[in-house]
């Protein structure tokens, strides 16, 4: 049979439309119904937030990972393996964010997650309302409630922190947490989980905040608090309607441990969003058809990159992770219908992956033996030895081998952080001494200056030894605070491809917004 020319043309590009649907992304054809223009919207939006992420702080994850994993961490092909790819990064689509606010090139948490949640610029320390601090917006949580979906909220830090509060507060300053929280209890979300809240009964801003007792306050609004790991865990099974989920042991600041001192009791990142996506699945409000959205912030890789302590970020790097995987095991059984993005509010503590001392070699095997974060080595290690000895060693602090001389102290950093004396250059064991001084005596010879640069407000044994260890890696550290670069997002699912490019942070929000029917934001309250 003969065929025209023009048919030939129709059959060609029929095939070709084909092919295409068969090749978009891990998605398939679930996306590509809609990134032709057909379809709704995702029905389960998953926001995983990396608190203090950025592309440091997953190039030395995965390194780690492929040395615990039996790889190399100076082999392509090791660091190649799926394996010692983290989840978020082999996402198929990703992109960049800038993440600077109103007025300054390094944001804070709480003006970066407005951008996220409201689409709008403010400036550090204000929650929820413009740079004027005078108008409030509604945020993407709040929209996708009043139109239908189930919401949750989970972190790793208390709950009515700066990233989290984003998502239901409006104040002029994150340190009303009082006030922050009240607002939480109002909101009506169906699930709060990860640490507790910093300030439920009174006002620690001293500086205007309300004293509601915001127990009685979720009370009344029909939640139920659960604290024990059998108790959240039970939901799996008979999902609540509205529940707020505090892991039982809290380490710091009402968050949840770090990863690396984890007990047994509490739930991982990972355990506490699965429970979630059982709960606003399966809740009691079963006539709410519409979905999800569900946010979930790492907030302690910030804490620990503000802290310089590399092993304790990659632990809750790991951690945040593994929650990513869980969303990706729930994709894989609704892929019509999902959507999950991955990305970090800031970068913290201008991590490196490089030293000076190291060159182009790296050798992360040096943290696989470091047990415990720089908070538990302080606040009980630490504590208990200088109890001990702090007045032995003060009455001559100026000696030049404290250090040197204090055997139990030297044994726990081996313990700890598998640092060991003997192993150390000269400059290395200086540094060690003048900071064992200053942590032991609050005097050492170095001058004011010196000493800011050299620990902040930290610890100076504990953030030395960290600095220490961390140099040994191939990893360094520029600030304690956070710093303005770029940062990745990752993104699968349907309408994924809305989040590839380079974009400021308040796009996401907008191209939320978009992908999820909701009003364009900012909307005003």
């Amino acid at each position: 049979m003969k065929v025209s020319r023009n048919a030939k043309r129709i059959l060609c590009t029929g095939l070709m439309m084909a092919s295409s649907l068969t090749v978009i992304s891990s998605g398939g054809v679930a996306n590509a119904n809609h990134e032709f223009g057909f379809g709704d919207g995702p029905k389960y939006v998953f926001f995983f937030l990396g608190d203090g992420m950025a592309n440091s702080q997953i190039q030395a994850t995965e390194a780690y990972l492929t040395t615990v994993n039996g790889g190399s961490a100076m082999v392509a092909t090791d660091l190649l393996k799926p394996k010692n790819r983290l989840n978020m990064s082999k996402m198929p689509v990703q992109g960049m964010q800038t993440t600077f606010d109103s007025f300054a090139l390094m944001t804070d948490s709480a003006s970066s997650a407005t951008a996220f949640a409201c689409g709008l610029k403010t400036v550090s320390g204000t929650i929820g309302m413009d740079e004027t601090k005078t108008n409030s917006y509604k945020s993407i949580a709040q929209l996708a409630h009043e139109n239908g979906k189930k919401v949750g909220v989970i972190s790793s830090v208390s709950l009515d922190h700066a990233t989290p509060a984003a998502y239901y507060a409006s104040v002029t300053s994150r340190s009303y947490m009082n006030n922050i929280a009240t607002q939480m209890a109002n909101t009506g979300y169906e699930f709060f989980g990860g640490g507790g809240l910093a300030a439920p009964t009174a006002d620690l801003s001293g500086n205007g905040d309300t004293d509601n007792n915001v127990w009685e306050l979720l009370e009344s609004n029909g939640y139920e608090v659960l604290n024990t790991r059998a108790d959240i865990l039970e939901l799996k099974n008979d999902p609540q309607d509205k529940v707020v989920c505090i892991n039982p042991w809290l380490q710091d600041g009402q968050a949840m441990p770090y990863a690396i001192d984890r007990p047994g009791t509490n739930l991982s990142l990972a355990e506490m969003t699965d429970v979630a996506v059982a709960t606003l699945m399966d809740g009691k409000r079963r006539h709410k058809k519409d979905g999800f959205f569900l946010m979930v912030e790492g907030g302690k890789i910030d804490w620990a990159c503000h802290a310089n302590d590399a092993k304790a970020a990659i632990g809750d790097m790991l951690d945040f992770d593994n929650a990513v995987g869980v969303a990706l095991d729930f994709y894989k059984k609704h892929p019509h219908e999902t959507l999950i993005i991955v990305t970090g509010d800031h970068e913290t503590g201008g991590m490196t992956i490089g030293h000076a001392t190291t060159g182009y070699k790296a050798y992360y095997e040096k943290l696989v033996p470091q047990k415990n974060s720089f908070q538990y080595f302080d606040s009980v290690l630490w504590a208990a030895h200088e109890a001990d000895n702090e007045d032995a060693v003060c009455s001559n602090w100026q000696a030049s081998d404290n250090m040197e001389s204090d055997a139990a102290l030297r044994t726990m950093l081996i313990d700890t952080f598998g640092l060991d004396w003997a192993t150390l250059n000269d400059y290395q064991k200086e540094k060690l001494e003048d900071a064992y001084d200053k942590s032991m005596c609050e005097a050492n010879n170095n001058s004011t200056p010196e000493n800011t640069l050299l620990y902040s407000g930290y610890n100076p044994i504990t953030v030395t030894a960290t600095h220490i260890l961390n140099e040994k890696a191939s990893i360094g550290w520029t600030s304690y605070s956070h710093t303005g670069v770029p940062v990745p997002v990752f993104a699968q699912g349907r309408t994924a491809s809305q989040f590839a490019g380079f974009y400021d942070n308040t796009d996401i929000a907008k191209r939320l917004a978009k992908v999820m029917s909701l009003p364009a934001v900012p909307v005003e309250k």
